[in-house]
């Protein structure tokens, strides 16, 4: 609106989103990075993500439940995720989940970011857990891959931010979930839980 260009329709968006900001710039601008103007659309647009990080931000249908009962249980839960800590901590906390949070690893943390195991690992040392004991969950493929690099049990959800070219039953995941609510049958299903 800043610029006097439409609104991009939500679906192209929801497609785009796990690629970052670069990929929102070139999708609403239609312009590569190679553009003089890339760079400061890029970060007008963080600016703007940084002013309204939790203004419609919720957990996805099924998520406060699953987290109540890793709660409950005492099973450590975390965050790997590729969005700069400055973005991730404000969220985590905006959302209420910081304190109940036992790692959330950013690329600021680390000199690889995901699909490598380096992120994984740190989460797993972080959380004092093995990471053969670690289930990871993820919406993109790189997810899964650094979940298997780490030598993590993965799960594909099909609920999240799923780029329409590339579905979750390319990756490889160990199991898949169309919905949260599914989530806790399965670990007590498949995973020796203590």
């Amino acid at each position: 609106a800043n610029h006097n260009k439409p609104p991009l329709q939500f679906p192209k968006i929801r497609q785009s989103v796990s690629q970052g900001s670069r990929a929102l710039v070139t999708l609403a601008f239609s312009i590569t990075e190679a553009d003089q103007r890339f760079e400061s659309l890029r970060d007008e647009l963080l600016e703007l993500y940084s002013q309204h990080l939790a203004v419609e931000t919720v957990p996805f249908p099924g998520i406060d439940e699953l987290l109540g009962w890793l709660d409950n249980e005492s099973l450590p839960w975390g965050i790997v995720t590729n969005k700069p800590r400055a973005y991730a901590q404000p969220l985590l906390d905006a959302l209420k989940l910081s304190t109940r949070c036992s790692t959330l690893v950013c690329p600021d943390d680390v000199s690889q970011t995901k699909p490598h195991a380096e992120p994984m690992l740190l989460a797993c040392q972080q959380a004092s857990v093995k990471p053969e004991h670690t289930v990871y969950l993820g919406d993109h493929r790189r997810d899964i891959e650094a979940g298997r690099n780490a030598a993590m049990k993965t799960i594909a959800v099909n609920y999240g931010y799923i780029e329409a070219h590339d579905p979750t039953t390319n990756w490889q995941a160990d199991y898949y979930v169309n919905h949260a609510s599914e989530i806790q049958a399965l670990l007590l299903e498949n995973f020796s839980i203590q």
